[in-house]
């Protein structure tokens, strides 16, 4: 009798440590950023209503596992992550740049009807040739950069400075330039990517020339390039 009782007694503990040994474990495998350290909350401005996506070449594709992807979906649900059929891509002015370099602002907008969060740094690269076809290397990170959990109610923008550096610093035999359409961008922790047109941008074909390198995204407002 003192051994029947004992025993689911054992079980139970056991439960109870194989649980927390799970609870322990992360769901990593997946490009997405590191846990936010902040949260801030970007609000919809009166001239910060949703505008036409930017046209995506005919045979782009809608989504890739390609370099620089992430590699969870998003959710798009209230007070979830942002789906990518949630957002439109633009380039905004940045500050400038250093010689031989300029920053843009990359500005992803929840054109969605509910509130939705973004977090980390998004996937960047170059598409040209008419197709949706990646030029050259994706973007590097910055990791060092600020990357809070971005709270956007419908309307509102997150920004995520861009560096992008000028072919011309490399020989052409190096860097092979060409002229790109804009870029492939994938949200953080998807793997459904947006196109983003940018005329009168040079990109390296060669993927031994980096040409860009983003931050993590933040409030429209709060960039700090």
């Amino acid at each position: 009798m003192h051994r029947s009782t004992r025993t689911p007694i054992v079980l139970a503990s056991t439960g109870v440590v194989l649980a927390l040994a799970l609870t322990g474990c992360s769901s990593g495998g997946t490009d997405t950023a590191p846990t936010a350290t902040e949260t801030v909350t970007a609000s919809a401005t009166a001239s910060s209503s949703p505008s036409t996506a930017p046209a995506a070449p005919s045979s782009a594709p809608s989504s890739s596992s390609a370099s620089g992807g992430s590699a969870a979906g998003g959710s798009g649900s209230d007070g979830g992550r942002c789906a990518t059929g949630s957002l439109t891509g633009s380039i905004e002015s940045g500050s400038g740049g250093a010689a031989g370099s300029t920053y843009v602002h990359l500005a992803l907008r929840n054109t969605g009807s509910t509130t939705c969060t973004l977090q980390g740094w998004p996937g960047v690269s170059f598409v040209g040739g008419g197709s949706g076809a990646q030029i050259g290397a994706p973007a590097t990170r910055d990791e060092a950069s600020a990357h809070p959990t971005v709270t956007l109610a419908p309307g509102a923008v997150a920004v995520a400075p861009l560096k992008i550096t000028q072919a011309e610093n490399y020989p052409t035999a190096t860097c092979d330039p060409v002229a790109a359409d804009g870029f492939r961008v994938y949200p953080p922790g998807s793997t459904e990517s947006l196109f983003v047109r940018d005329s009168g941008v040079t990109a390296c074909r060669s993927t031994d020339a980096g040409l860009l390198s983003v931050q993590g995204l933040v409030p429209e407002g709060q960039a700090a390039d």
